[in-house]
């Protein structure tokens, strides 16, 4: 990966709708080999897709929670991750070194949403010894572009 491809990427973070012909522009390429900078990132899986960025308030979802967990033993990990991968609300959830386990974030409705979701599917998940929560009061980074953080 070269400074051309980094400008590829940063520009495509910013704005994934643009065409190639607009990539081309920023990033001083001719269309052609700009069109193969672009097909060879995505063939190599650096580009994994593209996706419109939502805002969860606009959406209802004001409530955000993050969740620990401290399994029993590392048998129950394909029986836990399967079954989180099927909770909607789980944004993102991450399999940690040490204790805790695993993170896992939640966007819900509000806190009676998040007392429903917690009492009813989360406390049920296979394998769990301890569970703990938090609340996010504000959230200050999200999804900041990866290409600020190779330099």
């Amino acid at each position: 990966m070269n400074a051309i491809d980094r400008k590829i990427l940063a520009a495509l973070e910013n704005d994934g709708r643009l065409t190639v012909t607009e990539l081309a522009e920023q990033v001083g390429l001719s269309l052609s080999p700009c069109h193969r900078r672009v097909r060879a990132l995505e063939e190599s899986g650096v580009i994994r897709g593209y996706r419109a960025e939502l805002d969860p308030a606009a959406l209802g979802l004001e409530f955000s929670a993050l969740v620990f967990v401290t399994l029993h033993d590392s048998k129950s990990v394909p029986a836990f991750e399967e079954a989180v991968a099927q909770i909607e609300n789980v944004v993102q959830a991450q399999r940690l070194f040490g204790d805790p386990d695993y993170l896992l974030h939640v966007v819900v409705r509000d806190l009676p949403a998040f007392q429903r979701l917690y009492d009813a599917r989360l406390t049920d998940l296979p394998g769990m010894k301890r569970m703990t929560s938090t609340l996010v009061m504000k959230h200050v980074v999200t999804n900041r572009p990866l290409t600020s953080a190779m330099d």
